[in-house]
């Protein structure tokens, strides 16, 4: 699990896949609204409470965008500071959930080093193609379907980078095209 403030009233949480099933979860959970996933944001607002120093209490607004086998990304959106009676009577936050999905692998990398590094081992893994964007000085790569097994390849490129939260269609219209396709194979070819 990953956190990180983005604004003075808003958080990113980023939680793997692994994340959910080590606490007996599933991102279907979500949208059932079971006890066991109210539990779950109640820990990890404590937690980023701790970690953020940031006091969360009563309404909350929450963005979910499920990132397929990588797991889910949260953005918490802290409305205000309501009363000590104006908590549900169950002792849980108030909370307005949002869940999107988005078929592609996008991830985001701090420099084109990554990329590279990641090309390298994708193609060990005879992994190929994807998109290569820039947008404000990061690097996208963005793959329509990973090849063979989705969950190991998306494990391999989060330790190079992260998950990006942006949506592919935004990339699209407003980053820098740097490959349009068979990125990997293209990278290889002039970084080996």
């Amino acid at each position: 699990m990953r956190l990180e403030r983005l604004t003075a009233n808003k958080i990113k949480i980023f939680i793997t896949s692994d994340d959910l099933f080590e606490r007996g979860l599933a991102k279907e959970d979500i949208l059932k609204d079971t006890l066991k996933w109210r539990q779950l944001f109640q820990d990890l607002l404590e937690e980023a409470s701790i970690e953020l120093d940031l006091d969360i209490q009563g309404a909350v607004a929450v963005e979910i965008f499920s990132l397929q086998a990588q797991g889910m990304v949260m953005i918490i959106t802290v409305n205000g500071i309501v009363e000590e009676e104006e908590f549900l009577h169950d002792g849980f936050i108030e909370m307005q959930v949002t869940v999107e999905g988005y078929e592609k692998f996008l991830f985001e990398f701090e420099g084109i080093e990554e990329v590279i590094q990641l090309a390298k081992r994708l193609s060990s893994l005879a992994a190929s193609g994807g998109s290569l964007y820039s947008l404000k000085g990061k690097y996208y790569l963005l793959f329509d379907v990973l090849p063979d097994d989705a969950e190991r390849n998306a494990s391999i490129m989060a330790e190079y980078g992260n998950a990006s939260i942006i949506s592919p269609h935004f990339l699209q219209e407003y980053g820098n095209q740097i490959m349009k396709e068979n990125a990997v194979e293209t990278i290889l070819k002039y970084f080996r």
